[in-house]
């Protein structure tokens, strides 16, 4: 969190995406109804807001240009295109280790990330891949980290639950149930004592909200007023127990207690975007806040967990056709006449083929060499390999 980029770098894979997309789709409409290239719509949010110790709240209403509808929908699909071949990889047997999917859960990743800039720091659970899209990676780099190959971001040797990339204050992927909560509360140190203007999103999942390290961190963190935000992404299911069984309290909002709380539509990219904009002025300017996210997720817990032990089949279909966060947003384009389901076709054409060869690069990829064993143990050092089985050491003990 020392080198904290400023805030100009909010020129990320959004602004970027959502330019390609609009002049691809402006050649893909030649012949059909013309469309307004930066037109402006108001979106009503369906969903309202729950608050607690708040005497304000995000607006119900949200503005949004065609551009900006084009690249929340390229980036959501090529994240739900991602997971679905991370999915078919693992079960090939190309994954190793531990695999947790995000798919279901894009809007969160995606409205958090029209809201706030990659000045503000974000660190999460091991449901990590989005995030590491999210802030400038490829998908190509994503999975070659799950697969274990030299090109990943962490040189194939952390895996599905150790994304990472410093440069856009993103600080993980992270193993432990809970430990980023007084992680992110470091790094909302960090922003303060920078003076930067910039807070830190702290993501845990419901399983995690009744860690004790969460409640130690959030207690100092209103002491020193740090702007920070706790970000819990409900999927109603923490590993196979439902939210329900789990916690005497699950309104997660409310659990801060001196801390204020909000709950928003997970499910809703729009939602989302205003909530985090709210989200961030109030760390900014006051101090910690807790905000939780209604989502749901599709997989199971990980890839080893089938999903439907716990729950329905039924009731997963449900959620897809009633909620899912890249269709709502398909609808938005096609509903008021922002795209053409052409122009949305091609997009999803192109995504599909930016995925498939990404997933044949991975493949084709080189793990990391003998050599990589313990580099990056140090930073700046090199510890050379003592193995146990190599000989006898000078005093008989492992060389």
């Amino acid at each position: 969190a020392s080198r904290l980029p400023h805030p100009t770098q909010r020129e990320s894979m959004l602004r970027s995406c959502a330019a390609r997309t609009a002049r691809r789709s402006c050649g893909a409409a030649v012949g059909q109804r013309r469309m307004m290239s930066s037109g402006t719509v108001t979106v009503q949010l369906d969903k309202p807001y729950e608050t607690f110790k708040l005497e304000s709240e995000p607006p119900m209403t949200a503005e949004v240009t065609r551009d900006e509808l084009l690249g929340y929908y390229s980036l959501m699909y090529r994240m739900r295109r991602m997971e679905i071949s991370a999915d078919t990889l693992y079960k090939a047997k190309h994954v190793k280790g531990f695999c947790h999917l995000y798919d279901g859960q894009e809007a969160i990743c995606v409205g958090m990330e029209a809201g706030a800039t990659w000045g503000d720091s974000v660190i999460t659970s091991y449901r990590d891949h989005a995030w590491q899209l999210s802030r400038g990676d490829t998908v190509t780099g994503v999975l070659c980290e799950l697969l274990g190959k030299q090109g990943g971001c962490a040189k194939g040797k952390g895996g599905s639950m150790h994304m990472y990339k410093a440069d856009a204050n993103f600080y993980g992927g992270n193993g432990i149930v809970g430990s980023q909560a007084p992680l992110g509360a470091g790094i909302a140190f960090a922003h303060k004592f920078a003076g930067d203007g910039c807070c830190s999103f702290a993501l845990y999942g419901d399983g995690a909200a009744n860690q004790g390290q969460l409640f130690e961190a959030l207690n100092m963190a209103a002491l020193l007023q740090l702007p920070l935000v706790y970000v819990c992404e409900n999927n109603q299911y923490g590993m196979g127990t439902s939210k329900k069984r789990s916690s005497a309290n699950d309104d997660y909002y409310t659990r801060g207690g001196y801390v204020p709380g909000i709950k928003c539509d997970g499910m809703n990219v729009l939602s989302v975007r205003e909530c985090t904009k709210f989200l961030k002025k109030h760390a900014v300017e006051v101090g910690p806040i807790v905000v939780e996210f209604d989502t749901y997720r599709y997989h199971g817990h990980s890839m080893s967990d089938p999903g439907i032990t716990y729950r329905t089949r039924d009731e997963v279909a449900s959620v897809r056709a009633a909620r899912d966060p890249v269709a709502l947003v398909k609808s938005w384009l096609i509903d008021k006449e922002l795209a053409t389901e052409a122009e949305v076709k091609g997009i999803e054409k192109r995504v599909r083929k930016v995925v498939d060869e990404a997933v044949a690069k991975a493949k084709a990829a080189t793990p990391p060499p003998p050599g990589e064993l313990t580099r990056d143990i140090y930073v700046g050092k090199y510890e050379h390999p003592r193995m146990v089985n190599v000989g006898p050491g000078p005093q008989g003990g492992p060389a």
